[in-house]
């Protein structure tokens, strides 16, 4: 989103970036030129009212997620101000992305009685999420959704995986969800990857460097991606690395520790330039259960990193053109990703194919198909 915002602003349009809570990593690279708006909250039985006041015939999906809820979702706190925003600023435009926010835009908009063109973006498999989430109140969202997404003026996803998945869930029909791939910035992570790595594995490439990037998380299966380097680590010199930071860190330590493999496994934490290290890896690994579009698999090629996936939903297959590009296994199987990485140690692709099929996904193009699709001429 903040990749998408600076291009639009490179294009002469005037952006605003409407953000629950103003902080995390990024914040600070958000240009002067786009202002940062600070939503204001309002408690929660307050939002929870205001919404049944305004959509009375949707009380019956409302009840289990929304109003009965014991942990509502927080972004609903912010509904009355996205409101008297759309009302004072009367923007062209509005993109919100994932599910709750984009609930809460589209009931803002009606709130609001805006004329604003409003574009939702759905950046997972949404079935999944429903399914398999630890909130309860997730799986009963369904019917909600399906009342609301309709509203929006054009529902867009990451992938064509998730497009199929949000018209079954969402009750569109396909016609009605746009896929638009996830932007890089090209030029920005060619000069992010030329800087110095200050660690000694890097001083020579003689070991080679097997790749993870990603939240330390269940989701993303790095304890797959453990034992399949264990696999490696018995047979020839490697080393493997996971940049990321979470709540699985002392699980994926004690694992490499009962594997034997700790002294050739490092996880530094989260990285604010990933790409160093990509272009530097001998091969860049996702070992994911689901994603929507996996930026990493993307900046990974941009690198000329040879990479392996698991071919989750959704969006592996499609980045690697059915395997073209780079090996895909099964989800979980720790036995075929050690082959497919060993395959590709011992096979590499060339690198500047790799460059080239990322480029595909380049901010330019990406950008140029958002703005489509929110100023549609």
């Amino acid at each position: 989103m903040l990749h998408l915002a600076k291009a639009f602003g490179t294009s002469g349009h005037q952006v605003d970036l409407l953000l629950c809570e103003t902080k995390g990593a990024f914040l600070d690279t958000v240009p002067p030129a786009i202002k940062v708006i600070a939503l204001k909250s309002s408690p929660s039985w307050m939002s929870r009212l205001l919404i049944l006041m305004k959509n009375p015939s949707l009380l019956l999906p409302l009840l289990l997620p929304i109003l009965l809820a014991k942990s509502p979702p927080k972004t609903i706190r912010y509904l009355a101000d996205l409101t008297a925003y759309l009302v004072r600023e009367k923007p062209d435009a509005l993109l919100s992305a994932k599910t709750h926010a984009n609930l809460v835009a589209i009931w803002a908009r009606s709130h609001a009685a805006s004329q604003t063109r409003m574009v939702v973006s759905e950046r997972s498999t949404m079935s999944t999420v429903i399914q398999n989430s630890r909130k309860w109140r997730w799986r009963f969202a369904q019917p909600l959704i399906q009342k609301v997404y309709p509203k929006a003026d054009l529902v867009t996803a990451v992938s064509d995986g998730v497009a199929d998945d949000v018209s079954s869930c969402a009750g569109l029909p396909q016609a009605c969800v746009t896929t638009i791939y996830n932007p890089i910035l090209t030029d920005y992570i060619n000069t992010q990857a030329s800087l110095p790595i200050a660690h000694p594995w890097f001083e020579t490439d003689a070991i080679p460097i097997i790749l993870g990037v990603g939240r330390l998380v269940p989701a993303k299966d790095f304890s797959t991606l453990v034992q399949a380097f264990a696999r490696i680590h018995a047979t020839r010199p490697a080393r493997l690395i996971i940049l990321g930071e979470g709540r699985e860190r002392q699980k994926l330590e004690n694992l490499a520790a009962q594997l034997g493999i700790a002294s050739d496994f490092l996880l530094p934490g989260f990285e604010a330039n990933p790409y160093a290290y990509m272009s530097r890896a001998t091969v860049f690994v996702l070992s994911s259960l689901l994603e929507g579009l996996p930026n990493a698999l993307i900046e990974a090629l941009a690198c000329g990193c040879p990479v392996v996936s698991t071919n989750c939903r959704s969006g592996p297959e499609e980045i690697l053109a059915n395997g073209d590009f780079g090996a895909l296994v099964p989800v979980g199987d720790d036995h075929a990703m050690a082959d497919a990485i060993l395959s590709t140690l011992e096979h590499p692709p060339k690198r500047e194919r790799l460059r080239a099929r990322a480029a595909e996904f380049d901010i330019d193009a990406i950008a140029g198909q958002y703005l489509q699709a929110l100023l549609p001429t």
